[in-house]
């Protein structure tokens, strides 16, 4: 298991019957996810003046495709990329590849919609890698429960904060995938008001 189907298993047991690929905060959450693993592995560090550029290492010995995907997508040259950035690019439409590997795994299922043949919404199966993951929520293990609660999951035994991670690499990366979620959810309040302003002329009002 990686952090990212961790995190994935873990928003899709909290938000159940919510689509996760239709969730932008979830796909920049599973890059950071990637981003952690990475870091872990000695796959990358993060370097440059503020000491948030991806500078790629030794190649990661990891039998995850997804995992291997994100680091073939690396910046190999300097000044190399920003985190910040590599979540926006890695991240776009992350979420639903991982449903997709879930499902291929027969980790996730698809509930079929009434008598219809479109796929319906995804549902966790009840797996090894699904109790892994409840495992380790349960025990609020400080990665796994900080990038959860970025991606705005809560629920009732969450105490307040994330307990702290005594690792500030991996604290950039936390912090780089809470101001993109904040970021984010700015440009739908923006896109919302342009929306209504929009219909406003249409209407004559």
């Amino acid at each position: 298991m990686t952090t990212p189907r961790d995190l994935l298993i873990t928003v899709m047991d909290e938000a159940p019957g919510s689509d996760p690929g239709e969730r932008g905060e979830v796909s920049l959450g599973l890059a950071g996810a990637e981003l952690i693993d990475l870091l872990a592995a000695g796959a990358v560090t993060l370097g440059g003046d503020q000491g948030d550029r991806i500078v790629p290492g030794p190649p990661a010995d990891t039998d995850d495709p997804l995992l291997q995907q994100a680091v073939a997508s690396l910046v190999a040259e300097a000044p190399y990329e920003p985190v910040g950035d590599w979540l926006w690019r890695r991240g776009r439409d992350l979420a639903s590849a991982y449903v997709a590997a879930l499902e291929a795994d027969g980790d996730v299922t698809r509930r079929r919609r009434g008598w219809t043949f479109r796929p319906g919404r995804p549902v966790l199966a009840d797996s090894p890698d699904h109790r892994l993951a409840e495992d380790r929520r349960r025990s609020n293990e400080p990665v796994l429960a900080a990038l959860v609660a970025a991606v705005g999951i809560r629920n009732e035994e969450d105490g307040g904060d994330a307990p702290g991670v005594a690792d500030d690499a991996v604290d950039t990366v936390l912090a780089a995938v809470n101001g993109a979620v904040v970021e984010l959810e700015a440009l739908r309040q923006r896109r919302a008001i342009e929306q209504s302003a929009f219909d406003n002329i249409w209407r004559g009002d």
